[in-house]
């Protein structure tokens, strides 16, 4: 993983000289005066963790597995949101964990936190380090990034109830290989997959690209195993259950606040059959829209239902590597996978075109499928020339979504003078949808705090306007004060009730989740 920007270093790619001037006369954007520093370039303060801490940590997990070298905590710095890229860029390492712990075992994780606690160390959980929402970014306090690269394995696979146990330290990618030796899937594909974790995936309940047929990543979730300051949590003993609460829903999306996830049951699907994508197109926004919310509540469900609006579908940002040649309308790709593929594409295809969309065949699907995952390293080229680019989402009730929408657009135009605005629908249900939005503009003053207002209204607009402060990126400290005002006082006194239980001393993961 790139240190200063997005995935691998080998990927990243210029912008077309059209695309340049594209952003140079729609947006005034000017490439910046100043290089990127390198990364011994970053600057970091000295570690600082009490004298006694750094031996104990190495009896817990071995010496070898304790580091405090410059390039380790630099790559432990942050996460991957675009405030977080554009201060590693100019050398600010401020937020750097004091040393990097990387635990093999439940009990040295419990080590690890007993140890921590007694000192009053703070621990952040870092997996693949893919935040964007400000997950990972600990200031003024010393603390410890606990890496769970080392819990990554698959422990088993049982496959009468179709269920898998991983380590959290698992990377997406690593599990679809060892479960397809196996002829199952997860069938979870988010942005992030090339480099996110299994553990990632529950703190932050996440969801993939193909949510509407494989479900979220916390309707995978059978169980989990949980190592707090306080003791062990073992959840999940049945695939329902009406003994109380359901202590799982309490951990998932926690970001680390609660506890560390260090094991996971997960529900698996066979490999599908077959998959085929496929492009739409629709005159506006609202009746594409229209036509998701028939398929949601009417059937059939694609396996993958995107909308793209008429700006995001104009600068074509649903094909990554084709920047700037988008087209007219909203572009719209549905994908089907399993064994009754053509059966399921010719009914929603009946839908779609009763509601006015117009078939595009296989290539605007296929071309997708190419670089669903692109998006980012577009993101890094474009801070390179001087654009400030980045994303947030929401989700709201069908009723509210059209709303929710011109409240988010409406903001951002307004606290950034003429940004390009574009958004997408992704994930869809019976009762709503999400609505992900990229903006783009030009880099004035410092960028940083320029981003750091929008953001402020753009939080302000969604919970004004009805829809929840994040449907999949998480909380983390960027959406902490906008999320206690979604759940309310009452609901902030909960969560500090649960925190003070599990993580008496408050070392688990600081500022994050919890106002």
């Amino acid at each position: 993983m790139l240190w200063s920007g997005w995935g691998d270093p080998a990927k990243a790619r210029e912008l077309p000289e059209t695309v340049r001037k594209l952003l140079h006369d729609l947006l005034g954007v000017r490439e910046p005066a100043e290089r990127a520093v390198t990364l011994p370039e970053v600057r970091l303060a000295s570690p600082a963790l009490p004298h006694q801490v750094l031996p104990d940590l190495e009896r817990a997990v071995g010496a070898e597995f304790v580091h405090t070298d410059h390039e380790t905590r630099v790559r432990h710095t942050r996460g991957k949101s675009t405030p977080d890229l554009l201060k590693m860029r100019i050398g600010d390492g401020s937020g750097a964990p004091d040393a990097v712990v990387l635990p093999g075992s439940h009990d040295e994780v419990l080590e690890v936190l007993r140890v921590c606690a007694a000192e009053r160390v703070a621990v952040v959980p870092f997996g693949g380090g893919t935040s964007v929402v400000g997950g990972l970014a600990v200031a003024d306090r010393r603390f410890v990034a606990l890496d769970l690269a080392r819990l990554d394995r698959l422990e088993a696979v049982d496959t009468e109830s179709m269920i898998a146990t991983f380590g959290p330290g698992v990377r997406a990618p690593e599990a679809e290989r060892l479960l397809a030796e196996h002829g199952l899937t997860l069938g979870h594909f988010p942005q992030s997959f090339e480099y996110a974790t299994l553990g990632g995936f529950a703190a932050a309940r996440s969801s993939g690209q193909a949510s509407a047929g494989y479900g979220r990543f916390d309707d995978m979730v059978a169980g989990l195993t949980v190592a707090t300051p306080t003791g062990t949590l073992d959840l999940g003993r049945a695939p329902k259950s009406a003994a109380g609460p359901d202590l799982r829903q309490l951990v998932l999306g926690s970001e680390g606040a609660f506890g560390v996830i260090t094991g996971l049951r997960l529900r698996v699907r066979r490999i599908p059959a077959e998959k085929v994508y496929e492009g739409w197109r629709f005159a506006t926004f609202q009746e594409g829209a229209a036509a998701m919310r028939a398929l949601a509540q009417r059937g059939p469900l694609p396996t993958v239902l995107r909308l793209s609006d008429e700006t995001e579908t104009m600068i074509g940002l649903a094909r990554p590597e084709a920047i700037g040649g988008g087209d007219s309308g909203c572009l719209m790709i549905a994908g089907y996978e399993g064994d009754d593929v053509e059966h399921r594409r010719a009914a929603a295809g009946r839908v779609l075109t009763e509601l006015g969309g117009v078939s595009l065949g296989a290539e605007p699907g296929q071309a997708w499928e190419h670089g669903r995952y692109s998006a980012p390293y577009l993101r890094d080229s474009l801070l390179t020339v001087g654009a400030t680019v980045e994303t947030l989402e929401t989700a709201g009730f069908w009723a509210n979504l059209s709303r929710l929408y011109d409240a988010v657009r409406l903001s951002l135009l307004g606290s950034l003078g003429s940004p390009l605005v574009m958004c997408h629908i992704s994930h869809v249900y019976e009762t709503g949808a999400s609505l992900y939005f990229t903006v783009v503009t030009a880099q004035q003053g410092d960028p940083v705090e320029q981003w750091d207002r929008a953001k402020e209204a753009v939080n302000d607009a969604i919970i004004e306007a009805g829809g929840t402060i994040s449907h999949h990126h998480g909380v983390g400290r960027d959406h902490r004060d906008a999320y206690a005002r979604e759940i309310g006082p009452l609901g902030v006194e909960i969560l500090r009730a649960v925190k003070e239980r599990l993580d008496p001393a408050g070392i688990l993961n600081p500022g994050a989740l919890i106002p």
